[in-house]
C-alpha cells in the first residue's frame, strides 16, 4: 500500500474512533463539540464512495446541526466520484494540500536556539499556556476553547505526543503528535507565538515532537503544511511530499451570496 494511502487510513481511523464522530450514508464527520476551528471539524468518505444527491443533502443537513461548516478532507484518488459530486452540490475548494511523511533516520537537525527548552505539558497550567500559544498562532483572540488543550492531553495519554517550547520562560511554541494508528501519527496544531516566530522554533519543535514519536514507536509521521514556505521549512528537517489531498468546504458566506 502507498504511504499516502496508509495516512488517508490513519485519518479515517482516528475519525471513527472518536467518541463524537457521525456517520452520514458514506460519510464520517469528524466532530469536536468543544473545538470550532473548521480544521477539528470534516467528513472523509468511504473508500471508493459515490455519494448520491439526497446523501449529500444528508451530510449537508448534519453539519448544520453540528453548527459547523460542512467541509471535508480527503485523498481524491481515494473515492474519485465524491469530488464532482461535491463540486456539483455546491462546495467550494479551499485548497490541494500537500501531504508530508517522515520514517525513522531521516530528520535532519535543526539549528539551535538559545534558552530553548521543550517539554510535555503535565499540569493544567502547562496545557493551558500549550493551548493559548495553539489558539493566537492560528489567528485566535481571547481564551482558546476546551478542545485545544483536550486533543493535546488524549495525544499526551494515549501513546502520541504533546510538547510546550518556552524561550527563558516565556511559552514560545507548542504542538503534538496525534494517537498513532498501525505506527502511523499526525504532526499537528504546531504553533510558535508571534514575539518568537523566524527564529528556528518551529523547525526545532518539529524535530523535538517527531523523534518523541519515533521513541515511543511510530514507523512514520506526516502533516499537512500550511503554506509553501511552512513545506519549506519541514523540507529543511527531512519531510518529503508523498501525496496531496483535498480541502473542500460549502461556505455558508459564499453559498448566501450564490456564488
Amino acid at each position: 500500500m502507498s504511504l499516502d494511502l496508509d495516512v488517508q487510513i490513519h485519518a479515517r481511523t482516528l475519525t471513527l474512533r472518536s467518541p463524537n464522530h457521525v456517520r452520514v450514508g458514506p460519510f464520517a464527520i469528524r466532530y469536536n463539540p468543544d473545538w470550532s476551528l473548521k480544521y477539528a471539524n470534516y467528513a472523509i468518505p468511504d473508500q471508493g464512495a459515490e455519494p448520491t444527491p439526497a446523501e449529500l443533502d444528508a451530510l449537508i443537513a448534519a453539519f448544520r446541526e453540528l453548527d459547523r461548516m460542512p467541509r471535508l478532507e480527503f485523498l481524491p484518488t481515494w473515492a474519485p466520484a465524491v469530488e464532482p459530486a461535491l463540486l456539483a452540490a455546491g462546495f467550494t475548494e479551499e485548497n490541494r494540500a500537500p501531504l508530508l511523511a517522515i520514517a525513522p533516520g531521516g530528520l535532519l537537525p535543526p539549528k539551535p536556539v538559545d534558552g530553548l527548552v521543550m517539554a510535555e505539558p503535565a499540569t493544567d497550567a502547562e496545557f493551558a499556556a500549550a493551548a493559548l500559544v495553539q489558539h493566537l498562532g492560528y489567528g485566535g483572540s481571547g481564551e482558546p476553547e476546551a478542545g485545544t488543550a483536550d486533543w493535546l492531553r488524549t495525544a499526551a495519554k494515549d501513546g502520541g505526543v504533546a510538547a510546550l517550547a518556552t524561550v527563558d520562560g516565556v511559552p514560545a511554541g507548542a504542538g503534538g503528535c496525534s494517537v498513532p494508528v498501525d505506527g502511523l501519527s499526525e504532526l499537528a496544531g504546531l504553533a510558535v507565538a508571534a514575539d518568537f516566530r523566524r527564529r528556528g522554533i518551529g523547525a526545532a519543535l518539529s524535530v523535538h515532537l517527531t523523534e518523541t514519536a519515533f521513541a515511543r514507536g511510530c514507523r512514520v509521521v506526516w502533516l499537512e503544511p500550511g503554506d509553501a514556505e511552512v513545506e519549506r521549512i519541514y523540507a529543511g528537517i527531512g519531510y518529503l511530499r508523498v501525496g496531496e489531498k483535498l480541502n473542500i468546504s460549502l461556505d455558508p458566506e459564499r453559498e448566501a451570496e450564490g456564488v
